[in-house]
């Protein structure tokens, strides 16, 4: 039986095969007031069966768990427990795997490389339906990508999908078509992507969109 210790902290259950790492996180959420550590593991089956039982709020997942894929456990567990949100922590920078933690129904990314500052911050400001990257993500390639939020940038599922069809050259009433929503909806989108990106043409958000690998680069003909 996992301790309930009645406080009205986060839960947040550890999904990592290096036991360093995750006993550093534990015991540093289990320092901050509002976090408490609801217990680790480090293969895909733990995870599933702790997630089932402890019903955490949220679970820090590493990207790579020795042969699983932290991206297949990371949809196991969103069966098991639809409400929690789920961060993938990841030795790589590559924006691609940002795109597929997202399709996995993840929530957050995150750099192992970051500083644990960073990753309170995204733990704290993370909510479901949306993927906050943290800024370390984007390293030296310029600044912070998206916002005023502080050490995080973000672009919700929707907007990734519109950014997406965008990346593909489709205009705001195709995308609008494709997706089933108003042209005057779809345009919304694109504003909002234009603003996080720090842009001012769809030609320019896809140019940066497809550097930070957020689209395809190139498409057949």
């Amino acid at each position: 039986m996992g301790e309930h210790r009645g406080s009205s902290g986060t839960r947040v259950l550890i999904v990592d095969d290096h036991r360093t790492f995750a006993e550093l996180l534990a015991f540093a959420l289990g320092s901050q007031p509002d976090f408490d550590c609801a217990g680790c593991a480090a293969t895909g089956s733990a995870a599933v069966e702790l997630t089932a039982r402890e019903r955490p709020d949220m679970v820090v997942m590493d990207i790579s768990l020795g042969r699983e894929s932290g991206l297949d456990v990371t949809r196991r567990v969103r069966e098991a427990a639809p409400s929690a949100i789920v961060v993938i922590v990841s030795a790589h920078r590559d924006p691609d795997w940002v795109v597929r933690a997202a399709q996995a129904g993840a929530s957050a990314f995150v750099p192992k490389s970051g500083s644990l500052e960073e990753m309170l911050t995204v733990l704290r400001e993370v909510r479901q339906g949306s993927m906050l990257v943290s800024a370390s993500m984007f390293g030296d390639a310029g600044r912070p990508q998206v916002t005023d939020e502080p050490g995080a940038a973000s672009l919700t599922a929707r907007e990734s999908e519109v950014l997406g069809l965008m990346g593909k050259g489709l205009a705001p009433a195709a995308i609008a078509r494709l997706l089933g929503i108003s042209v005057n909806t779809c345009r919304g989108y694109v504003k909002a992507i234009h603003l996080k990106l720090g842009v001012r043409s769809q030609l320019e958000a896809v140019v940066k969109a497809q550097r930070l690998g957020l689209v395809e680069a190139g498409t057949d003909g």
